[in-house]
């Protein structure tokens, strides 16, 4: 690897209020022995991922820079929380500059060589090693998937890179868009009170077809998911 700052700020604010706020990723992928490593890099509170510099990145190049053996340009994407707040291993300040854009390192997955790397598949949970509080205030909308099994899903962020109109306003009607699997639903409701989705450790993330991503804010690990009222 290259062109890394290790616990540098380099800058690093992120904004008041995130939601539809831009914003994109760099997913690269090491391999050590059997294990692939996720490093999830984005660009929040250091640029709104210039369109021209994004648009001019590669796989190739994120590899070659980085020194991984695959990589995923993961965006533009925009927030539909409210508030983030991150810490312990999401709060490094580590960065690295990906074809003239920083990023800083915000969470890591690490999987099988038999089970792929995260994003390969919709509707299916990734497990994401981050600390944060995502926060989604009241009066405003939030957007849920519902699995068959009953675990609730909420929108974390939508993306344009299936659909490069997509906007924050189509987010209501998206359920007749998606193509959701048998026994999957998609629901929007509003909030009566400020809810906080809190992640101690792990996080179970899904992509729909279109990319837009939900944290899972039924399932528990070893921190607590709040609810709201």
């Amino acid at each position: 690897m290259t062109e890394q700052n290790e616990n540098s700020e380099s800058g690093q604010s992120v904004p008041e209020e995130l939601r539809n706020v831009r914003y994109c990723e760099i997913i690269p992928v090491t391999r050590d022995g059997r294990t692939l490593t996720s490093w999830v890099y984005n660009t929040l509170g250091l640029n709104d991922c210039p369109g021209p510099e994004w648009d001019a990145l590669t796989e190739d190049e994120v590899n070659e820079e980085y020194g991984s053996i695959a990589a995923k340009l993961n965006g533009p994407r925009y927030w539909v929380i409210d508030k983030l707040v991150g810490s312990g291993s999401t709060a490094t300040g580590e960065t690295f500059t990906f074809g003239g854009i920083e990023m800083a390192l915000r969470a890591k997955l690490e999987t099988k060589l038999r089970e792929g790397t995260v994003g390969e598949q919709f509707y299916v949970p990734n497990e994401v090693q981050r600390e944060t509080v995502y926060t989604y205030k009241a009066g405003l909308p939030v957007y849920e998937l519902t699995s068959p099994e009953g675990d609730v899903y909420i929108m974390q962020s939508y993306s344009q890179i299936i659909d490069k109109e997509l906007t924050i306003d189509d987010l209501a009607s998206l359920g007749s868009v998606l193509d959701l699997p048998k026994g999957w639903t998609y629901a929007t409701r509003t909030l009566t009170a400020d809810y906080e989705l809190v992640t101690k450790g792990l996080a179970y993330v899904i992509n729909d077809n279109l990319y837009n991503s939900y944290q899972c804010r039924t399932c528990v690990d070893d921190g607590d998911v709040s609810t709201d009222s």
